[in-house]
């Protein structure tokens, strides 16, 4: 008896901490499916930004929100496994997005419940229509509850510094190892402990531990669940891995 291919997922869900490899494990995944990536941790990055910019205090809510509305966020797919590109009204701000500063206001920002709001808007009506990979924190769990698929993935917290570090020290930021290392400990435990939206694995999501493995063999194992079909090798950023 012969069987049909599986029908590939519609809507995926990619969580876990930061460095586990969600952005460049989800975007491999889309660019095999032909399907459209949504990288939520970029809108929460843009946010940030505009905070540093206009020296807003990161608990000052009200503030962000006028700013947030004076610098519409938008998200650009773009082809070819390459990252989506972010702007702020008209400007492209996605090399601005993984600055130290930045990094340091994120756990911040997305602790906000009403900013929280206004971003999982936007992020559901980019699902709106299927045929969608999305990386975050709480997709799973509370932007897509619904997705077909939900993977939580997670990796060694020394692995996860080394990956951090090389893709900074690649955007011309000097940082030490050890000092990436001890900001993921800290953003684990934000992510965890905030009270709206806790980073959480769902109770349906499927665990996969990045420690070790290739891109080329996390998204296979991804793409696996939906469909019968292979996967193009991918690095992680900053290594010589395939």
């Amino acid at each position: 008896m012969s069987h049909a291919m599986a029908k590939p997922c519609s809507i995926i869900a990619i969580d876990g901490p930061a460095s586990s490899g969600k952005s460049t494990v989800a975007r491999a995944v889309a660019h095999k499916l032909g399907y459209i990536y949504v990288d939520t941790g970029a809108m929460y990055r843009a946010v940030a930004l505009l905070a540093v910019r206009h020296h807003i205090q990161p608990d000052d809510v009200g503030g962000l929100l006028h700013i947030m509305q004076q610098y519409p966020l938008r998200l650009h797919a773009m082809p070819d496994n390459e990252p989506n590109k972010v702007f702020l009204a008209d400007e492209d701000v996605s090399h601005a997005l993984r600055a130290p500063e930045v990094n340091a206001l994120v756990p911040h920002i997305a602790g906000h419940h009403k900013i929280r709001l206004q971003l999982i808007a936007m992020q559901r009506e980019m699902a709106v229509h299927g045929s969608v990979v999305m990386d975050g924190r709480d997709i799973g769990t509370v932007v897509l509850p619904q997705a077909d698929l939900k993977i939580f993935l997670v990796a060694d917290i020394r692995e996860r510094a080394k990956r951090r570090w090389q893709e900074l020290k690649e955007k011309g930021h000097d940082v030490t190892l050890s000092t990436v290392q001890a900001e993921l400990v800290a953003r684990d435990r934000q992510d965890k402990l905030r009270k709206h939206s806790p980073l959480q694995k769902a109770p349906d999501a499927i665990e996969i531990d990045t420690t070790g493995k290739t891109v080329v063999q996390v998204v296979h194992e991804i793409v696996t669940l939906c469909t019968s079909g292979g996967a193009n090798a991918y690095k992680w950023p900053g290594s010589d891995n395939a």
